[in-house]
């Protein structure tokens, strides 16, 4: 536990001197338009981008929320199906989605910069996107500093690293806070997060979900697992959760429907203390600036006492 303390304290002393970093990055200005940076993206790859993109498409809606949240949003040309944050994002250009993307209509909008996912995006894709002599840059936000790294590149690429910056050092704020609340608490409630309804689906080590409900003060049931394991209804119930948390996506209904099915298991510690909660999914799994505001969240349903 000690240890645990330890590095989330490295962790936020590494944000802010990242966001002191970003403060001092230079910002390009229309004079420098015509001109070409060499850089290095999250997957390794070197790629020359222009100093000043003009036209760029966002290949994930993570990537969409962070050129909002950057207040770039003038030079988004394209985004991909779902991409529905904030509301003015609806109205712009849809290009596929994220894991099939549309090349040729990514293509017929002349972006300058495309932004990708590294681990999301098909690469087959990707590769036909380059061939068009259109630059990719790749980010690769699998964990909450990752995220914050890419809301620094995707600043520095669009000439917004002072916002950058502001929104980095609000993150930081907001995660030790958190970190300062829960870092005394005694107990830990078990917590399933389901995502999928048939068949079940939680998430395990190495994603966000599961970093989230440790930072929040909890344990992952699920998380002996890896990846995103599937479970029956027996094994969840052998799980004998403290929490669950049900993300309702689009489908709000089918997710009432299951809260009502998992009410009926009086054994079932999340039951017996009314602790089935429905949550929007989209602060949760989008590597975004507005995963603090998942983290918010879930910290106040484990730990409501403590954040009241």
């Amino acid at each position: 536990m000690q240890g645990l303390k330890a590095d989330k304290k490295i962790i936020a002393i590494c944000i802010v001197l990242i966001a002191a970093v970003l403060a001092v990055i230079p910002v390009h200005n229309g004079a420098a338009a015509g001109g070409e940076r060499r850089v290095t993206d999250q997957a390794g790859k070197d790629i020359r981008v222009p100093d000043s993109p003009r036209r760029v498409v966002a290949l994930a809606p993570s990537v969409t929320e962070i050129v909002f949240a950057l207040n770039r949003e003038a030079v988004l040309v394209g985004v991909t199906r779902f991409s529905n944050y904030p509301e003015a994002a609806t109205r712009l250009p849809v290009v596929g989605s994220y894991v099939n993307l549309d090349v040729e209509k990514i293509v017929s909008l002349e972006p300058d910069l495309c932004i990708a996912v590294k681990d999301g995006n098909p690469l087959r894709a990707i590769r036909r996107i380059e061939d068009m002599g259109i630059p990719v840059f790749a980010i690769d936000p699998m964990e909450i500093d990752a995220v914050i790294r890419s809301i620094g590149d995707v600043g520095y690429l669009l000439d917004a690293g002072d916002r950058a910056g502001e929104l980095i050092a609000d993150m930081a704020a907001r995660m030790e806070k958190i970190d300062k609340r829960v870092e005394g608490v005694s107990e830990r409630p078990s917590v399933f997060f389901q995502i999928g309804v048939s068949p079940i689906v939680s998430a395990g080590q190495g994603t966000f979900i599961d970093e989230l409900i440790e930072r929040a003060g909890g344990v992952n049931a699920a998380g002996s697992y890896s990846g995103y394991p599937k479970f029956s209804k027996e094994e969840v119930l052998a799980l004998s959760p403290d929490v669950m948390i049900l993300t309702s996506m689009a489908r709000q209904k089918v997710f009432d429907d299951v809260m009502r099915e998992w009410r009926q298991w009086d054994n079932l510690p999340a039951v017996q203390n009314d602790r089935i909660h429905m949550v929007d999914s989209d602060l949760y799994d989008r590597p975004s600036p507005r995963l603090i505001e998942g983290l918010e969240e879930l910290a106040a349903l484990l730990h409501p006492r403590l954040f009241e």
